[in-house]
Formats: C-alpha cells, structure tokens, sequence
C-alpha cells in the first residue's frame, strides 16, 4: 500500500510488486470522498481516503499489505490514512 500526499490531495495504491499492476486505488479528489458532507479538514479526509481503499482492498480479497509511506513522515495525514486503512480491516 502506497501513499502519496500533495498540498491538497492524498493518494493510496495498493500495488502488487511481482506484477508492478495497481491492484486497489483512492484517492481525495474522487466523487466518493468528496460527497462526504462531516469532512472539515485535510487530516480527517486522509482518513476517509484509507478507509476506502481498505474497503476495496477487502472486497477484492486483500486483506495483508505492507505499508509505503513513500518517504512521508508518519504523522498527520499519512498516519491518518494508515489508520483508516486499518479501521476497514487491513493489516500492515
């Protein structure tokens, strides 16, 4: 599971290394995330992100990945992500 974050997005994939195919993917300016009225800051939208891409991992049988931070300290947004992730079900 990839993450990767801009000033204002953030973007989750999770990756099957043997193949170099994008397996699962989210991110915070697709339709889904963005019709969820109670987000107010970019943090609890990087939850919502890994809860989706948790959620469609799970659905496609996915359910241990190895967590990529992609050189990202792990605070804030990235952590808040890794913990929706891990809320829908994911383990790293």
């Amino acid at each position: 599971m990839s993450v990767f974050k801009s000033s204002k997005h953030i973007y989750i994939q999770v990756i099957d290394d043997a193949t170099g195919t994008t397996l699962v993917a989210a991110s915070s300016n697709e339709r889904a995330v963005k019709d969820n009225s109670t987000v107010k800051s970019k943090v609890e939208l990087a939850t919502v992100v890994g809860k989706v891409a948790g959620q469609r991992a799970m659905e496609k049988g996915i359910r241990q990945v190895v967590f990529d931070r992609s050189g990202f300290l792990y605070h804030g947004r990235v952590k808040a992500a890794s913990n929706g992730a891990r809320e829908a079900g994911l383990d790293f």
